[in-house]
């Protein structure tokens, strides 16, 4: 049990740990800026298109 605990406080005291939540923190940031610009321009081409296409009358089928 003893060794467990050495083992469990020698590895909160790395420095490597830190730094790979870190960068997990960032990488989770950066997908959700990017999930939101996406769904932002998304639905943004989707209203265009939608109002450029009620615009445009068909033609006719003769």
């Amino acid at each position: 049990m003893k060794s467990l605990t050495q083992s469990l406080v020698s590895f909160l005291k790395k420095e490597d740990g830190p730094t790979a939540v870190e960068y997990a923190v960032m990488l989770a940031l950066i997908i959700v800026v990017c999930i939101a610009a996406v769904t932002t321009l998304g639905s943004n081409a989707n209203s265009t298109f939608s109002f450029v296409g009620s615009a445009i009358k068909p033609t006719s089928g003769s």
